[in-house]
């Protein structure tokens, strides 16, 4: 039998030095079909292409789009191996039309030490399927005490650009000034998990009606929007940037917009799960919809989706969180929060967006591989479909139905929340600096794996 992690579909191909020609693609599903030749890792020629000697990747008319970018992923590695490794975080990637995520420091150890990220950084090379960027944490060991050494990380082969506590807020509103004074010598990125954790301790549900049919401890918004006005001022007073995670709630855009008319250089992201699902999915009281923040009502995500296409938000980060059977098949209350993303973002944005005629697919490749790119200030990345830039690019298929699946996942771990949904628009194709991750829809084997 076939190890689900590793499967034997899908080769790293062609060799580094080879040609790749992709011949009848559309660039961000505009105009007539045209070819591109990609050279040493670099879009050489775009029009009608010589493909003599070339390999070869018939797009069949297909969008081509930059590589997709996920600046808030959980690759568990180290400590949780169980539940993802890198390697499986990035043929989870790669599959999914990603050709760098960033991985967050929640691990075991935490990631607050040059030599933890730099070990992630280059497993993630060795493997080359996907840029895996580790996130350096804000505090020491995620205590929200001391903070950590964002020189030292910064400088480190890992050059770490953002730090989060991300499953933990930095409650304390002295550490996370400092944090922000502090970031902006290092013109480092802060990453805010929004939850005054004073409101939300034993919450497993949005605070409202189905909560309270349901039994469930409710989880309020303004436990997130308090924690949001806060550090959108502390970005405004001490100058320092700062990105918000997962926002759930139209409170929170609301202060998000004033934040941004007020000059404080706020950027913020939402998720996939936050746009598509609500906490109407509760009633089967299924571990898989419990998530931090929790699935809201309706009017949330309705505006988010609005925010998003008004440029409030920023970005779509898919918050990836692999978690076991036996974290997720139990009591709703006892349910480890998260859900995977990685495989499914793109097909659920295009629904929500391209599919319902709300957006194009150059609003995807914004939001998808622009604007997180930017926020990061990732170089090479998120780049223009054009002659000179970098191949790092996407492939996807507009009209293929495939239906989710947990277990066919290339992710170690099964906990989808769209188990059995079909959706339309499937990645054939990812490309990282000319070289093919992804073929045919199926991650290819890692080098150190094949």
């Amino acid at each position: 039998m076939t190890d689900k992690n590793y499967p034997a579909t899908g080769t790293l191909a062609p060799p580094a030095a080879q040609d790749v020609v992709i011949v009848n693609v559309r660039p961000y599903g505009e105009g007539d079909p045209v070819d591109i030749l990609i050279r040493d890792g670099v879009i050489a020629e775009i029009g009608s292409v010589d493909t003599s000697g070339a390999h070869v990747i018939d797009a069949q008319g297909n969008v081509l789009l930059p590589g997709l970018v996920d600046i808030h992923v959980h690759l568990r590695e180290p400590g949780r191996e169980d539940t993802e490794t890198i390697a499986t975080g990035s043929q989870a990637a790669a599959k999914g039309g990603f050709t760098a995520v960033f991985t967050m420091a929640n691990t075991l150890p935490v990631m607050d030490q040059p030599v933890i990220a730099e070990s992630v950084w280059m497993k993630g090379q060795a493997y080359g399927l996907c840029d895996v960027h580790p996130i350096g944490s804000i505090t020491l060991g995620l205590e929200g005490k001391q903070l950590t050494e964002f020189g030292m990380m910064a400088r480190s082969e890992a050059k770490v650009r953002m730090f989060s506590d991300d499953g933990k807020c930095v409650n304390d509103p002295q550490i996370m000034r400092r944090a922000v004074e502090y970031a902006k010598g290092f013109d480092v990125l802060l990453a805010q998990h929004s939850e005054d954790m004073r409101m939300t301790e034993g919450a497993v549900a949005h605070e409202g009606p189905t909560a309270s049919r349901l039994g469930l401890r409710g989880w309020p918004r303004v436990a997130e929007e308090s924690i949001v006005a806060r550090d959108a001022i502390m970005s405004r007073d001490y100058g320092g940037r700062i990105h918000l995670c997962h926002a759930s709630t139209e409170g929170s855009i609301d202060l998000i917009r004033l934040a941004k008319e007020r000059g404080a250089q706020v950027t913020a992201e939402v998720t996939p799960h936050h746009l598509a699902l609500t906490d109407e999915m509760l009633e089967s009281y299924d571990g898989r919809y419990r998530v931090n923040p929790p699935l809201r009502e309706k009017r949330d995500a309705d505006a988010l989706k609005q925010a998003l296409l008004d440029g409030v938000i920023d970005c779509v980060a898919t918050d990836h969180a692999p978690h076991g059977s036996e974290e997720k098949c139990v009591e709703f209350d006892h349910a480890k929060p998260g859900m995977l993303g990685l495989e499914t973002s793109l097909s659920v944005i295009a629904k929500i967006f391209v599919e319902s005629g709300l957006a194009d697919w150059r609003f995807v490749a914004k939001v998808m591989s622009e604007k997180p790119a930017e926020i990061v200030r990732l170089p090479g990345h998120g780049r223009p479909i054009e002659v000179g830039e970098p191949a790092n690019l996407t492939i996807v298929d507009p009209d293929s139905p495939w239906t989710v699946r947990g277990e066919d996942m290339a992710s170690k771990a099964e906990n989808t929340p769209y188990e059995g949904i079909e959706y339309k628009a499937k990645v054939t194709h990812t490309i990282l600096r000319g070289r093919v991750t992804c073929a045919d829809g199926e991650a290819c084997v890692p080098e150190t794996h094949q």
